[in-house]
């Protein structure tokens, strides 16, 4: 278990630049997740790591080891550099049984057969496939042959654990169950890992910290509960969520956002504010009642969405479109009167030019 440092990272493809001057530390034992929309290069992240992908420039560390430096002229291969990989493929020998499937890269060590048989077994209970060993990969289910490759890096016991949206061909009920199987199995490997997805429920469960990208750069990096809750820019705050946050732009008048027919407090430090200013606020966080209450704010009903435990509700003030999540199955009529109203601790504020939130670090 080592620390990971990335200094200076850039990378190129052709003339577009996917990677940008990038620092990144992951310390020992971290789970961080590399969160972003396709082509923010998140992927070519986790590949110039495991050194599939030359940087353009910087430096990588693996714990005080240096496996990539261009100024140095240091180029340590992938097998070289003590990582498991998982990937979206599966990357199982069609005509090897999971049994050897799992062991091959222990063989390769030249371990002795108690030492591989007892990884195997070992590996095998910690994946529930005990009594798969024989079996070939055509004859398990997606989600057992996923399985099948974490074994692979659990017998494989990696210093540095690399995932690249793995749980990406799963269907919902699998993915869930894999989530927990990875996150059993950085907490048995105690293993330095970086995981690559674009699904923030993926994030937001598995990882001790997130750092989000956009367009090669850090937009922002925090625990799951910050960048959920304090986002640090507009483009995070839209990209966490489900369902997604709502955004209102208007004008501060007399310590007030108006936003057209939404009107919302403003802390003091922004009462004097000039210009237009964008007020977010998560669904959940949004206050409902079935009845008129004294400065809350009447909305009509127009879509609802059980989800069973909870219900996501569409209503609107006027032509304004709000996003409410509810707990319990609600069932109402289209044109329902509803009442809101906005907790000033649970708003976040932006600057719609810098598109930064204004009350970072006043919290």
């Amino acid at each position: 278990m080592g620390q990971i440092c990335l200094s200076g990272i850039v990378k190129s493809y052709g003339k577009e630049v996917v990677v940008k001057n990038l620092d990144l530390t992951v310390n020992p034992g971290e789970f961080l997740t590399i969160l972003g929309p396709s082509g923010c290069g998140k992927t070519t992240t986790l590949r110039m790591i495991a050194g599939l992908e030359e940087p353009d420039e910087g430096d990588i560390k693996l714990g005080d080891r240096t496996v990539f430096s261009r100024n140095e002229g240091v180029i340590l291969p992938p097998e070289m550099r003590g990582l498991g990989l998982i990937f979206q493929s599966y990357a199982l020998w069609p005509h090897m049984n999971v049994a050897k499937n799992i062991t091959l890269a222990l063989k390769e060590q030249k371990l002795s057969k108690d030492e591989i048989e007892a990884r195997l077994q070992n590996a095998l209970e910690l994946v529930q496939l005990t009594g798969y060993a024989q079996r070939y990969p055509s004859e398990l289910s997606g989600g057992q042959q996923q399985r099948v490759a974490v074994a692979r890096l659990i017998a494989l016991r990696p210093s540095y654990l690399l995932m690249d949206e793995p749980l990406s061909n799963l269907d919902a009920t699998l993915r869930t169950e894999m989530r927990a199987s990875l996150k059993r199995l950085h907490r048995d490997l105690d293993a330095t890992t970086v995981y690559v997805t674009h699904d923030q429920i993926e994030a937001l469960t598995l990882s001790d910290r997130i750092i989000i990208m956009n367009e090669g750069r850090i937009m922002q990096e925090g625990t799951p509960y910050d960048i959920y809750h304090h986002p640090a820019n507009l483009f995070v705050a839209e990209f966490i969520g489900d369902p997604g946050i709502n955004l209102f732009e208007g004008h501060v008048v007399k310590g007030v956002l108006e936003c057209a027919d939404v009107k919302i407090p403003v802390p003091a430090a922004l009462k004097d504010y000039e210009g237009k200013l964008v007020a977010a606020c998560r669904p959940e966080k949004i206050q409902m009642s079935y009845k008129a209450k004294k400065g809350w704010q009447e909305v009509k009903t127009e879509i609802l969405q059980p989800t069973g435990a909870d219900t996501i509700l569409e209503v609107k003030a006027g032509d304004t479109s709000i996003t409410l999540l509810q707990s319990g199955f609600i069932t109402l009529d289209e044109g329902t009167p509803l009442w809101i109203n906005f907790d000033l601790d649970a708003l976040s504020f932006f600057d719609p030019d810098t598109q930064n939130n204004l009350r970072v670090g006043k919290e």
